[in-house]
């Protein structure tokens, strides 16, 4: 059984719909799990003076094509204390955030796909 080009005009048309459909869908989950993500790091972050757990935060771009977002602190000592130094012992704040909400925003793309789909 062969396909014509009418079935690959149809897809090609199917496929376009869903994508408009789950572009503002995507969006969502990047943003909630990028803002649950700044609120994991926040919360995990060791505490001194709090200048580095106030100094995370979040920047979403969003141009109706694509969507990004950037999570991290501001603080210019951040990354040193996420991995350590010869002088101090690592405490992950970010990756652990990470890790935490990563598998969560799979299953929600997983979710939109499944729904998109036929």
């Amino acid at each position: 059984m062969g396909v014509d080009g009418s079935d690959l005009r149809r897809l090609s048309r199917d496929l376009r719909a869903a994508g408009e459909q789950a572009g503002p869908l995507v969006s969502v989950v990047v943003r909630k799990t990028a803002l649950d993500t700044e609120r994991d790091a926040k919360a995990l972050a060791p505490v001194d003076t709090g200048n580095l757990r106030s100094s995370i935060g979040t920047d979403v771009t969003d141009t109706g094509s694509s969507v990004a977002a950037e999570i991290g602190p501001t603080a210019h000592y951040g990354l040193f204390v996420e991995v350590g130094t010869s002088k101090m012992a690592a405490q992950p704040y970010m990756g652990p955030s990470l890790d935490r909400n990563g598998p969560l925003m799979e299953a929600a793309f997983d979710q939109i796909i499944d729904r998109m789909l036929p």
